[in-house]
């Protein structure tokens, strides 16, 4: 079967996101957007996991679990999980790690996670997006796979705050996908498959970029299995 993913999306938690991304917002945009898979993949923090995992109950959205961690070398990678509190417990050991300054909301954004009705249950003293992690991406990436993660570089084609413009290149590391966004001539794919996500960080960009996924059936296991199988289509075509 074909399932139509986006699984980099931000919420309200996001300093960089805006306060309309609540869970129950991105449920409901994501089904109007006709997305089988979606994952919240904030900054730093999976706190808004549960109220995703609440809202998509009675839907027929299939929740997935992500973080965008900052490496120490200050690129992002998306951290992806199965399990929304295996997501919550992961987030927070990246939060005690994270070396940033504290937020500012009236000037960096407010970072607030709820619950699936939208009530606010806490706000995140460190600016989510304003430092690293003390954890490298080698060592990201085993505490994720031993986690029972998958560890995927996101928007490595970005002059910014990627795996290419902070290291100059692709290191061959065992890496669950690529997440690109636009489709790089001169990526060499090799055996490491592609995704395209929206990184929506406001309404109208939820499901813009996508990827579909050939996977046998809607549980999570096949997913993951499809995801690293390279059963993945970017909605963005080669030149």
């Amino acid at each position: 079967m074909e399932l139509k993913c986006d699984i980099h999306i931000h919420s309200c938690l996001s300093p960089c996101g805006s306060l309309n991304m609540s869970p129950s917002s991105i449920v409901r945009i994501a089904q109007e957007q006709k997305l089988d898979v979606i994952a919240i993949a904030d900054h730093n923090s999976a706190l808004n996991a549960p109220a995703l995992e609440a809202a998509c109950k009675n839907t027929p959205l299939i929740p997935l679990f992500a973080i965008e961690a900052t490496t120490s070398e200050e690129f992002h990678s998306l951290c992806l999980f199965r399990d929304s509190r295996i997501a919550v417990k992961f987030g927070n050991d990246l939060y005690s790690n994270l070396q940033s300054r504290p937020n500012i909301p009236e000037k960096f954004g407010d970072q607030v996670y709820v619950d699936e009705n939208d009530n606010i249950l806490g706000e995140l003293d460190k600016y989510l997006t304003g430092g690293a992690l003390t954890y490298s991406s080698d060592e990201l990436l085993l505490m994720v796979h031993k986690a029972g993660g998958l560890f995927i570089p996101a928007h490595i084609d970005r002059a910014a705050f990627s795996m290419s413009s902070q290291l100059g290149f692709i290191p061959p590391d065992p890496y669950d996908a690529l997440e690109i966004t636009t489709y790089p001539m001169n990526l060499n794919r090799g055996s490491i498959p592609l995704i395209s996500n929206s990184d929506a960080h406001f309404p109208e960009e939820i499901g813009k970029r996508f990827f579909i996924l050939e996977t046998e059936s809607r549980g999570s296991d096949d997913i993951f299995k499809a995801i690293k199988n390279g059963m993945s289509y970017p909605s963005i075509k080669p030149r």
